[in-house]
């Protein structure tokens, strides 16, 4: 965090540094800085916060649309100057003789600057009065008012010949009046206001009504309210009211009680409908005797004051004590706090020495609240006889409460300033010589009485002092002081690290007679709503007329009238300054106010806002030539310029533009444009507090006022942007020496004209919220969405001006004036223009393309749809809406496709919709974004989802018309219905299409819709570049590819995407693999034109292969679901491993099929991978013959060999009889290994034999290995063994000799393998064969011999 540096930068000219900004947070909120009050007994703070530019750079790199740099400009604007110092913290604790006196009448704080004689009708009746008069007046009414004997007079002081307003209905002497506004509920509207009249025996309750004429003339009429209370032995003579609860109080001369008037509408039990309550002393009281035995001094109440604000009611007594009552919720008064003046001056003791005008004895003559919205913590200022004002604090228990709201009473009360009058104009000569004129220390010990005697002072907020001294011996004249803080001089403060002095300027008025009474006649306004900022004058200057105040006297009413700072500075151009000149005035001025706020107000007299009082005492404006001139010299001499931040420079984050800190000129612009705007830039567009009638939130005459004077900025831009460095364009920069200065120039421009470019768009704005109040708003908001209907009634003028959000809402009520006047027959170009014209901005050329081609929309409604006329209409309307594609807001559209599909012209919207789409998106990213597989953090998506509810609303109309075409034949007397041929329309412009985005979203949608069919039919060649993208993604779109494929005799491609989808990553079951091969082997079997034979053999053998392991991974699969020997989690886990993608034939075989000791799925692996290792092949075949032998003797049932042969004959049709995999040579001796082993006496002699002859083994290999066997006679085929294998030789020769023999063919195949198996029978009948074999052995060979020879 950064703290204010204690020593000031030295400051340059035309430049004023801005302190860094902490570092920024992002979004983080923005607090406006309040100034802290100062406690009791506590100084005021050395420092004060540095005042910051409105375009000082950030810290944080920025991107701004020249729109939201404008507004930011403003806004900081505005933050700055509610950062003007509230009352605590420039009235610290302490005194001040401060004054700034003028001699010249240029500077003067005010200016009396008219007076209103008595009527001659109010001097007769005067003449005829015979006890007493009285004279007071209602300012804020423009009415005075005469009290002579017991009638009443009132008359508008204004008006050249008033009319005498009489109330004489009474017969008792009138002691006085008083202006009150009635509570609410009680007395009918027409009664706004209530006259309180005292007379000597009663107070009574008149109502009144206060009007204005059709003539601009103020009218008061009187009511007869009935209501009245008594006052015997009451001379009451002092008012006060409350204008927020009606309540009234009243006090009089003979005694110090606090009386409060009541009244309500009827009467109740014990209770009149008017009456009294004595709030200081008991009904009781008032019949105790009093008993004294000193003599006191009468003490009595000689002004009573309100502030509702902070709910007290305050008391000025005859002895100057000053009491504070606390006006309770409940309706009773409480006194908090008595203060004698004793105690106020011995709170001043130490602050402002005693003296001879300062002391106990000095009466204190007058007191006037201060306001919580001004200040936390002053509550009252009281004046002396003296003229001396004394500020004080009323505080709790322990502080005061810095938003108070009435409903706890204060405890004590403190003076904590005392504000000395004026010296003395002979008073140089008391003053030492040589010492300072406003010295403090010494100043304070000498009397001033210029004041002195003060009959009685008024304090009006935000701090103006009218203080009547009557140094006249008579008494018949008062001379008036006026003094009031400097408001520049005060915002100024901020710039410097001193402490803020109470910078006050004053003026001495002769009034030539004895003032009666002073009021607001025109009140002032505030800047806000809390002392911080409450004060600033310079704010609010142009927003409502200066403040005036009305002083009743007995020769007539005098209006003294606040100067604003735009009117000293264009009196001091047309006076033509002082010794100094002109030139000596405006650095004066700078000097005084700064160079930001000189400009300004400099840039406010060239654009006409100095006013002067005219000869016939009006005012006007001041159109001189000579003073405009000057004040544009003023401008555009003394603007200085834009300044590089060094400290910023270093941040290498930051580009170097955004380092310049602009020129004053572009200070004081933003100063003037934000005072113009302040009283409407936060304010909401619309009043919608009575939900049936919306009303504009600022009358038409305010925006109007602004807009001129907007205007007048706008042309004073125009006619001398060449000479504004900054707007005159780009041939300044070659006034630049080095590339700072040049940089420097370029931050300019794009500030100031972000600044011109939003007062382009403020003027159109404030055209546009007039035009929309000329209309009938209610009906216009009602015809847009609830959800556009809360937008705008919740939008502000800042987000009108600044704000696309303000800028589419704009549109849309532009869209739904010109639709109500459409629906009223209104000429859509006469509405269209006009609003051109005044608000283009929000009306464009393209604009009204569209309500051109919305009427003939409506025109060809009217006229039917299927007249010619209509369909003329509509194709207008069509050729008109597709040239403004480009711009045609989706609303529009939308009602436009509406529109068209109740007139059955659905080609026509459907083009539209793709013209609007491709339109929108010229470099087509939103295909590319398509092919990039849609990234979510894309801005590219912006353009596609735009597109697609184009698209959408082309799905709209496919729904209409295929519902229309459902219940229509289509032919009729072999003649196409209209129905059918505007749907054969329809389609031929969506087949047509060359939107590959557009087909891509049609053919989703297709699919969302269960519509199939209608995909596959299709016509259209990117059908198959759709599915093919989305069968990357998807198994539903390759599906449908393939079908594609096999719907358009394309087999081969089928077969390819099967054949892919086989092996895809797609979560898909092994079956379903294996079900999407067989069905690619089918169709790339089939014949397909423009494939080769070749190629189609190729991928047959690929399918071929992918099978055959697909076929083992799946029995595997149903091995592993059958395996007991897996516990459920394992096996789970296995399957789901295995139940998916057809895996690699070597990972089958390490991972599950050898570790699982699935003998005949790694035979089978051995044959597809053509696998040749002799030694693992006889390995696993024996493996094989144990595991079947040992599951089958286990189980028990069947014979094991029975096991063992099927599993055989299984595999030797699997591995296709391979002669590597399935070596007959090794698997014989192998199986009657078995044989010998396991089932020798329980199998069939012959079943080894049998069952390679049913594998269609031929009878040759069989012989060769059993004859090998015979001769080798090795173990375990020797001894009685080898008995057996010679059984199966004779079993086998004899087989062989009968097949051969009974297809007529040779014996044998040849006589020398006759030979050869005659040699081998006659060898075997010489071994141990036994009776039978032996028999048939040699039956055999006599055979064989026959046949041989």
């Amino acid at each position: 965090m950064s703290y204010p540096t204690l020593t000031p930068q030295r400051p340059l000219p035309g430049t004023y540094f801005a302190t860094p900004l902490p570092g920024d947070i992002p979004n983080a909120p923005n607090f406006q800085t309040k100034t802290p009050s100062v406690p009791a007994g506590q100084s005021a703070p050395a420092l004060s916060p540095p005042k910051v530019s409105p375009a000082a750079p950030k810290s944080k790199n920025e991107t701004l649309s020249t729109r939201q740099r404008a507004a930011r400009t403003i806004n900081d604007t505005l933050a700055q100057e509610s950062r003007y110092p509230d009352l605590d913290s420039y009235l610290s604790q302490g005194f001040s003789s401060d004054y700034d006196i003028p001699t010249s009448p240029s500077w003067a704080p005010f200016h009396k600057v008219k007076m209103y004689n008595i009527p001659d009708q109010i001097f007769d009746q005067y003449n005829r009065a015979q006890v007493s008069t009285n004279m007071g007046l209602f300012a804020g009414l423009n009415h005075a008012w005469v009290a002579i004997d017991n009638a009443l007079y009132l008359w508008d002081y204004t008006h050249p010949n008033p009319q005498l307003v009489g109330f004489e209905s009474q017969p008792n002497s009138i002691n006085g009046v008083h202006l009150a506004k009635p509570r609410p509920g009680v007395f009918l509207p027409s009664i706004t206001h209530l006259l309180v009249i005292s007379t000597t025996a009663e107070v009574i309750l008149l109502g009144m009504g206060y009007e204005t004429t059709s003539s601009d003339t103020k009218q008061v009429t009187f009511f007869q309210t009935g209501m009245s209370t008594s006052i015997r032995g009451l001379d009451i003579h002092v008012f006060a009211s409350s204008d927020s609860t009606g309540r009234i109080f009243f006090a009089g001369s003979t005694d110090n009680d606090v009386h409060e008037l009541t009244y309500q509408q009827e009467e109740k039990w014990f209770q009149g409908r008017c009456g009294r309550i004595n709030h200081t002393r008991s009904s009781l009281a008032a019949f105790t005797p009093t008993l004294s035995f000193s003599q006191m001094q009468p003490e009595c109440v000689g002004e009573m004051v309100i502030d509702d604000t902070r709910k007290l009611l305050y008391t000025l007594s005859s002895l100057s004590t000053i009491r504070v009552f606390h006006m309770k919720p409940d309706g009773s008064l409480a006194l908090a706090i008595i203060k004698p003046a004793a105690d106020i001056y011995s709170n001043i003791g130490h602050i402002i020495a005693s003296n001879e005008t300062l002391n106990p004895k000095v009466k204190i003559v007058s007191i006037s609240p201060i306001p919580a919205p001004e200040a936390s913590r002053y509550h009252l200022m009281a004046t002396t006889a003296t003229g001396y004002r004394i500020y004080l604090s009323a505080t709790g228990s322990y502080s005061w409460s810095p938003t108070p709201n009435g409903t706890s009473a204060p405890t004590s009360m403190q003076a904590h300033y005392v504000k000395t009058p004026p010296f003395d104009t002979p008073s140089a000569s008391v003053v030492p010589s040589g010492v300072a004129k406003f010295q403090p220390s010494l100043t304070s010990k000498f009397p001033i009485h210029s004041m002195n005697p003060t009959r009685f002072a008024y304090r009006f907020p935000p701090g103006y002092f009218f203080c009547f001294a009557c140094k006249d011996p008579t008494q018949k004249q008062d001379t008036l002081f006026i003094s009031s803080p400097d408001s520049g001089r005060i915002a100024r403060s901020q710039e410097s690290v001193l402490p803020t002095k109470a910078s006050e300027t004053a003026i001495w008025l002769s009034l030539g007679s004895r003032a009666e009474d002073v009021g607001l006649s025109i009140s002032p306004v505030f800047a806000t709503n809390t002392p911080g900022g409450f004060s600033n004058e310079l704010a609010v200057q142009y927003d409502n007329l200066a403040p005036e105040v009305a002083i009743l006297t007995n020769t007539g009413i005098h209006i003294v009238r606040r100067r604003r700072l735009v009117d000293m500075f264009a009196a001091l151009v047309r006076n033509g300054g002082g010794s100094e000149g002109l030139e000596g005035e405006v650095k004066n001025f700078i000097r005084s106010y700064g160079r930001s706020e000189t400009l300004a107000t400099a840039l406010a007299v060239a654009c006409g806002q100095g006013v002067e009082i005219s000869s016939d005492s009006r005012l006007s404006k001041i159109n001189d030539p000579d003073v405009l001139g000057f004040a544009r010299k003023v401008f555009i001499e003394y603007g200085g310029r834009p300044t590089m931040n060094e400290n910023a420079v270093a941040d290498t984050t930051t580009p170097a533009i955004d380092t310049v800190v602009p020129s004053p000129r572009h200070s004081g612009i933003a100063l003037y444009m934000s005072r113009l705007l302040r009283s409407i830039w936060k304010k909401e567009i619309a009043n919608a507090s009575n939900p049936q009638k919306i009303l504009p939130s600022v009358n038409a005459e305010k925006l109007q006022m602004i807009q001129r004077d907007l205007s007048a900025l706008q042309g004073f831009f125009k006619e001398n942007k060449s000479f504004i460095e900054g707007l005159s364009g780009p041939e300044a920069l070659s006034r630049a020496s080095t590339k700072q200065e040049e940089v420097a120039l370029q931050a300019e421009h794009r500030a100031l004209h972000s600044l011109v470019h939003l007062l382009a768009d403020t003027i159109e704005g404030i055209s546009f919220v007039l035009v929309l109040f000329d209309e009938r708003v209610d009906e216009i908001v009602l015809t847009l969405p609830e959800e556009a209907k809360q937008r705008f009634l919740k939008l502000t003028f800042e987000e009108l001006f600044s704000t696309s959000k303000g800028y589419e809402i704009a549109k849309e009520l532009v869209k739904a004036i010109v639709n109500r006047n459409i629906a009223r027959g209104s000429n859509v170009e006469t509405v269209a223009d006009a609003l051109r014209r005044r608000c283009g901005s929000f009306c464009s050329a393209e604009d009204v393309v569209i309500f051109k081609a919305q009427e003939l929309l409506k025109r060809a409604t009217e006229s039917g749809s299927n007249s010619e006329l209509g369909r003329n209409l509509l194709n207008d309307s069509l050729r008109l809406f597709r040239q403004v594609s480009d711009n045609l807001p989706m609303d529009y559209l939308v009602s436009a496709v509406d529109k068209y599909i109740e007139n059955q012209f659905f080609a026509g919207a459907i083009q539209l919709c793709l013209s609007v789409a491709a339109s929108s998106d010229k470099a087509n990213l939103a295909l590319s974004w398509l092919m990039d597989g849609r990234p979510s953090e894309d801005p590219r998506r912006a353009y596609y989802d735009f597109r697609k509810q184009c698209y959408e609303l082309i799905f709209k109309v496919i729904v209409a018309v295929d519902k229309l075409a459902a219940s229509d034949p289509g032919v009729i007397d072999g003649q196409t219905t209209l129905i059918c041929k505007r749907q054969n329309e329809a389609y031929e412009v969506i087949s047509g299409s060359k939107d590959e985005v557009f087909l891509t979203s049609l053919y989703d949608w297709y699919l969302e819709q269960g519509w199939n069919d209608r995909l596959l039919n299709s016509t259209s060649p990117f059908v198959v570049t759709y599915l093919e993208r989305k069968s990357e993604v998807d198994v539903a779109h390759a599906d449908l590819l393939w079908r594609y494929y096999g719907q358009s005799h394309r087999y081969s491609e089928a077969a390819k995407v099967q054949y892919q989808l086989a092996q895809s990553a797609f979560a898909l079951p092994l079956a379903r693999r294996i079900e999407y091969l067989g069905k690619a082997r089918s169709n790339a079997s089939t014949f397909t034109p423009d494939i080769s034979r070749q190629a189609r053999q190729k991928l047959l053998q690929e399918i071929a292969s992918l099978i055959d392991v697909a076929n083992i991974q799946d029995e595997l699969l149903q091995r592993i679901k059958e395996d007991a020997r897996l516990d459920s989690d394992r096996k789970a886990t296995i399957m789901k491993a295995i139940d998916g993608p057809i895996l690699d034939i070597s990972l089958l075989f390490n991972q599950y099929t050898d570790p699982g000791s699935y003998f005949d799925l790694c035979l089978q692996i051995f044959y597809i991978a053509d696998y040749r290792n002799s030694a693992d092949i006889r390995l696993t075949w024996q493996q094989l013959l144990q595991q079947l032998h040992d599951r089958t003797v286990e189980k028990g049932e069947p014979q094991p060999y029975e096991v063992v042969a099927e599993k055989v004959r299984s595999l030797g049709g699997r591995l296709r009889m391979s002669e590597t995999i399935f070596p007959v040579p090794v698997l014989l001796p192998m199986l009657e290994k078995y044989v010998l082993d396991y089932q020798r006496g329980l199998a069939p002699s012959t079943w080894v034999v049998d069952l390679f002859l049913d594998l269609e083994v031929s009878h040759d290999v069989i012989y060769s290995v059993l004859e090998s066997m015979f001769y080798n006679d090795e173990a375990p085929f020797h001894g009685s063994s080898r008995r057996q294998t010679a059984g199966e030789i004779v079993y086998l020769v004899q087989r062989w000799f009968h097949d051969t023999a009974r297809v007529g063919g040779m014996v044998f195949g040849s006589d020398a393998i006759a030979a050869r198996v005659s040699e081998t029978l006659r060898i075997l009948q010489q071994s141990a064969l036994g009776p039978e074999l032996l028999q048939v052995a040699q039956e055999l060979q006599l055979r064989i011999d026959d046949v041989i020879r």
